[in-house]
């Protein structure tokens, strides 16, 4: 029988409308004669979900018992039995009551599938297997729930609910999902903004992967290896030279004309890993430098470099390809088509970008290999002198039993003996020697460099071809086993110098003294140039033009010439090292340690620069708060008190016992207004001078609360407090609480319409407690909520709230200062609400709470 097909609606969270769009299809379905049941849906009470269940026929549930309770769960059996040919399946990763046949719904729908039935189902992205940890981190909430990534992408469908974080709290706001005593606590756990914005990205990012693996499914069951442009990819290949930089920033100038594209960078070794002509330095420079620029870094090997890249090409589906011009010169180029030429040949449907840059014409760096050292090649000539004047008279005593073919050959296994000593030149020299021996002593006529006898001229020559052959493949032999020695430290060099990086050992210092460990030197220091000294004239013995950035070791250098070795980095700095001369294979580890040297000495400048200047950006910010305090709200209170006080000083006249009263509560609010403004400006001085003390202790919230409003005076009856049962205590400052919470209740009611009661609410997520004060006024958008806490920058949708006072600065401040945060939190319809977030006195046990169904 065939299988049936799965589809499935996938959710950022609950309430987004998965089950509604599921049950929508099912009456598409049913409306075109499709036989279409419903295995199980849970409407939780929504009127309009529900109203899409009429007409479509509904499988019973089975009835369980367990525990005492009774439950229903999807009868599988019961819609295999049925065998229709549509069944709509609600909740796709519930977990199956204790005893049922399957521990998971999911295994329930595989029977469904195996019978031939179609199904539709949905699932929340936080029950994805995957995700998991990352929903949990997030939300604070772990999920019991889950589902096998797997089951879900083999689904034939997968559609995306999509609702932006804001209609869904709208929706929630207006009871569309929770029943209304439910909504408050919804809405400040899991239905944040941030939560909300968290999860749908991941179901994005997630649908993405599908869409992309489908894709690759589809040109594989093809058979299709040409470039498809459903999106703009564009690869740039480095081969580590300096004109790398000019390629990633030319291709990543292309990726940006088209919205969306991909930067991939990708560099090309060498299979054995043994040759390469790049510069470690570029590398990681170019490296860092396309991942700054959105991209991605990718290193692949291959003998072939035009193969090599057009398969990284092809496998990433690009549809462009960026290529530097050739640096050879003109008598190179007769010889080879190039790189770029030969890849544009071979590239097909991808546009290939042959970029000029300064390098062109300047040739390419070879790869530095050495052969066997200088001693060994010595004591080749040594040996090839000494067992060829032993060997001849030898075979000369001999030469009546023994034919010319094992003269040769003796003689061949001498040069062989050489080569494997003093490698191809030593080996040279004794093949050219044999051959002059053998021809004077023992080819007919001896004695004479004539030979009678075609034969033994033809075996002459073969000697010489054969001890040339053996030389040259016994010595690339000595070099390779000499390069693979010398690959093998510099790999484990690198290995370590990546392995401190990845620890977190950015300090320069440790970088350094590391390097000098590994290669036993005196003295490793980083120089840098002086500003605005030259760098052309007498750079190396000038010790003026440097000045000394970093250095280990003892005598550190004074100019890069006092060094055995010099690394420039750029062209302010160079990596000096004192102690002995280093061989010149060593040089690209030395200039991968230089590079990541200018990269730790940048962020040490970087973090000392940022850490002098925090103290004198908190600074401004207190004096800018202070002059806004001075040139708005004071003026206000004083010119009323001023304005009460002149009035009341005139001749009583026709003015009335009402108008007094009137007058002096005015001029009574107006200086208690500016006793309370003055207050909150000494704080901020306090605060901002490290002068405030704290003393934190644990504080129910509960108990709090009602001390702070009753600061308010009578009109505290404008605040609704709701408090639920359970709100761990909180560790912090009884007295700054209380004003942090006066002010934002003063705040709130000043911005809340007449006959508007603010809201005040409290909560606990991931060890933290959370009292949020919301008002009804005109709101802020998310782009303004930081400026709401900046002094008197209270925005509604119109600028008409500016200047309302600097409470809210100095409640964050207090925050802050007890190791809390305060935060604006954009409010479903109008107004704004505060959050105020303070550590618990203590870590709540570790407990588990379903997440919303």
């Amino acid at each position: 029988m065939e299988r049936g097909q799965l589809r499935v609606y996938l959710g950022a969270a609950p309430g987004v409308g998965k089950t509604y769009a599921m049950l929508a299809e099912g009456q598409r379905r049913a409306e075109r004669g499709t036989d279409v049941v419903v295995g199980y849906v849970e409407t939780y009470g929504r009127p309009r979900t529900e109203a899409l269940l009429e007409g479509l026929e509904i499988v019973p549930r089975k009835t369980m018992d367990y525990r005492g309770a009774t439950f229903t769960e999807l009868d599988a059996d019961a819609v295999i039995a049925r065998h229709p040919q549509v069944a709509l399946i609600d909740e796709l990763a519930h977990t199956n009551v204790p005893g049922s046949a399957d521990d998971k719904r999911w295994q329930d729908v595989e029977r469904v599938l195996e019978a031939g039935i179609t199904v539709v189902s949905t699932v929340n992205v936080q029950h994805l297997e995957s995700v998991n940890d990352v929903v949990r981190q997030i939300t604070g909430v772990p999920q019991r729930e889950t589902i096998p990534d797997e089951v879900v992408r083999q689904a034939e469908q997968v559609e995306l609910v999509d609702i932006t974080p804001e209609a869904l709290r709208r929706r929630m706001a207006h009871g569309n999902i929770y029943p209304p005593e439910k909504v408050d606590a919804a809405l400040t756990h899991y239905f944040r903004a941030g939560n909300l914005t968290a999860l749908r990205e991941l179901a994005l990012l997630w649908l993405a992967d599908k869409v992309d693996d489908q894709l690759e499914r589809y040109r594989a069951d093809h058979g299709i290896a040409g470039t498809w442009e459903a999106r703009e990819r564009v690869v740039v290949a480095l081969t580590g030279g300096p004109e790398g930089d000019t390629l990633v920033r030319r291709a990543s100038r292309i990726s940006e004309r088209t919205r969306g594209a991909d930067l991939l960078a990708v560099h090309v070794t060498s299979s054995d890993g043994l040759a390469s002509a790049a510069t470690p330095a570029n590398l990681a420079r170019q490296r860092t430098l396309v991942e700054s620029l959105g991209g991605t870094y990718h290193q692949v090997m291959g003998d072939d470099i035009p193969t090599a890249l057009l398969d990284f090409a092809r496998g990433v589906n690009a549809t462009q390809l960026v290529l530097g011009a050739s640096r050879r010169g003109l008598v190179g180029q007769l010889f080879s088509r190039g790189v770029g030429v030969t890849t544009v040949a071979r590239s097909g449907p991808i546009d290939v970008h042959l970029v000029t840059h300064e390098e062109i014409g300047r040739g390419r760096r070879a790869a530095t290999r050495e052969g066997l050292t200088r001693r060994r090649r010595l004591a080749g000539f040594l040996l090839a002198a000494t067992i060829l004047p032993l060997l001849t008279p030898a075979l000369a005593a001999l030469r009546g039993h023994l034919s010319m073919p094992s003269d040769i050959l003796a003689f061949l296994i001498a040069v062989i003996g050489v080569a494997l000593v003093g490698g191809l030149y030593p080996a040279l020299a004794a093949a050219m020697a044999g051959f002059l021996l053998l021809n004077y002593y023992f080819a007919p006529p001896v004695h004479t460099f004539a030979v009678a006898d075609a034969d033994h001229l033809s075996a002459l020559v073969a000697f010489i071809l054969a001890a040339v052959a053996v030389s040259t493949v016994v010595d690339i032999a000595a070099r390779r086993t000499h390069d693979a020695a010398r690959a093998t430290a510099d790999a484990e060099a690198l290995s370590t110098l990546a392995g401190s990086v990845l620890r977190g050992e950015r300090a320069l210092d440790t970088l350094l003294e590391r390097l000098r460990q590994t290669y036993g030197l005196t003295s490793v220091t980083l120089l840098e140039h002086r500003p605005g000294t030259s760098l052309t004239l007498d750079r190396q013995r000038d010790p003026g033009r440097w000045q000394i950035a970093a250095g280990v070791g003892d005598e550190p250098c004074a100019t890069p010439d006092e060094g055995d070795a010099d690394i420039p980095v750029g062209d302010g700095l160079s990596l000096v090292l004192r102690g002995h001369q280093l061989p010149a294979a060593a040089r690209r580890v030395l200039e991968a340690y230089a590079a990541q040297a200018a990269v730790a000495l940048r962020q040490q400048r970087l973090e000392e620069q940022a850490e002098k200047a925090r103290p004198i950006a908190e600074a401004d910010r207190a004096r800018t708060a202070m002059l806004h305090a001075i040139s708005h709200d004071l003026r206000t209170p004083l010119a009323a008190a001023k304005d009460a006080v002149n009035r009341l000083a005139e001749p009583d006249g026709a003015r009335t016992e009402a108008d007094r009263a009137r007058l002096t509560a005015t001029a009574t609010g107006s200086l208690a207004r500016l006793d309370h403004l003055l207050g909150n400006l000494l704080d901020v001085s306090r605060l901002q001078a490290g002068t405030l003390g704290t003393a934190p202790q644990p504080l129910a919230v509960e108990d709090i609360v009602p001390r702070a409003l009753e600061n308010l005076g009578p009109s505290d009856h404008h605040v609704d407090i709701r408090i639920p049962d359970g709100i761990p205590e909180l560790l912090a400052d009884p007295a700054l609480v209380e004003r942090i919470l006066v002010n934002l209740v003063t705040n709130a009611r000043h911005h809340s319409p007449t006959g508007e009661r603010v809201l005040l609410t409290a909560g606990s997520h991931a060890d933290r407690v959370e009292i949020r004060v919301i008002d009804r006024g005109l709101g802020a958008h998310p782009p303004h909520h930081e400026r709401t806490l900046r002094p008197f920058q209270r925005l509604g949708t119109e600028e008409s709230h500016a200047g309302a006072e600097l409470g809210l600065t100095l409640a964050r401040g207090l925050a802050e200062e007890m190791g809390g945060t305060l935060a604006p939190e954009e409010t479903p319809g109008d107004g704004v609400t505060m959050v105020l977030s303070l550590p618990t006195a203590a870590p709540s046990a570790s407990h588990e709470r379903e997440s919303p169904a």
